[in-house]
């Protein structure tokens, strides 16, 4: 397939990182299903996207925290566009609180986002690109998800099962052609913080660690069609990730000094 036949679906787009991955793949001259909770948001990205090329842009107003609408709104992506070659899941949000402070209202909120409608809407569209032989998926989790720190109990609870749910799919669905993506990135300037930071320093604390959202998103749709496992970053906090695992005892002291600053 040429590129300009390629639909790359990404949800949560508009704003944050899914904001930089739909111009990084505009740039590529993708067709573009954007997806989101603000239309008026995504009215104005998909301008953006038209300008840097993208062959084409459809946007649907979705949450997918609330499951019910997700196959209506997919239904609705088949019609207008045609099958999605390319999922995205980058939809969703963290509040950085101890667990003690945190409300079932927003424990249940975080874990529809963030997991069940993330694993349903996979479903979906993971069914179809099963039958057409190729796919892509790409799942946004997080070095939370790898190495948690204090006050991030839900949050990498829910980034801790989105890596368990990619790494048991990209096994089922590798030998019928179709790809599993995940990526792991620590934290991100980006707007996701507004919500998760009540602080309002955490991003100034983390300093040398926060990424650049426009070169991540570059990185991952670089990766797009090819079989990457996975992309983690920064660099240094996925090695303190991997000597979590290795090494847990001293992995509990870098996630209770170094790498927490909530």
């Amino acid at each position: 397939m040429t590129l300009d036949n390629r639909v790359v679906m990404i949800t949560g787009a508009s704003s944050g990182l899914g904001e930089q991955i739909s111009y990084a793949s505009a740039k590529k001259g993708y067709r573009l299903v954007l997806a989101a909770r603000r239309y008026e948001q995504l009215e104005k990205v998909a301008t953006k996207c038209l300008t840097h090329g993208a062959s084409s842009v459809n946007i649907y107003t979705l949450d997918i925290g609330k499951i019910e609408t997700i196959d209506r709104v997919y239904a609705q992506i088949k019609e207008d566009v045609g099958q999605v070659d390319i999922l995205v899941n980058n939809a969703g949000f963290g509040l950085f609180e101890e667990l003690i402070h945190i409300d079932l209202k927003t424990i249940q909120e975080m874990f529809n986002v963030n997991v069940v409608g993330l694993i349903y809407l996979s479903r979906i569209v993971v069914a179809d690109m099963l039958a057409k032989g190729r796919g892509h998926l790409i799942n946004i989790a997080s070095q939370a998800g790898k190495m948690a720190t204090p006050k991030s109990t839900i949050y990498a609870a829910t980034k801790h099962a989105v890596l368990g749910f990619s790494n048991a799919l990209r096994l089922e669905v590798k030998p019928y052609g179709v790809q599993v993506t995940t990526v792991n990135p620590g934290p991100i300037k980006t707007d996701f913080f507004e919500r998760a930071d009540k602080t309002g320093h955490y991003l100034d604390d983390m300093g040398i660690w926060v990424l650049d959202p426009s070169k991540l998103a570059n990185r991952i749709v670089a990766s797009y069609g090819h079989t990457t496992r996975e992309i983690n970053a920064p660099f240094l906090m996925n090695l303190g990730a991997n000597f979590y695992t290795l090494f847990p005892h001293l992995g509990d002291f870098l996630a209770g000094t170094v790498f927490n600053k909530k």
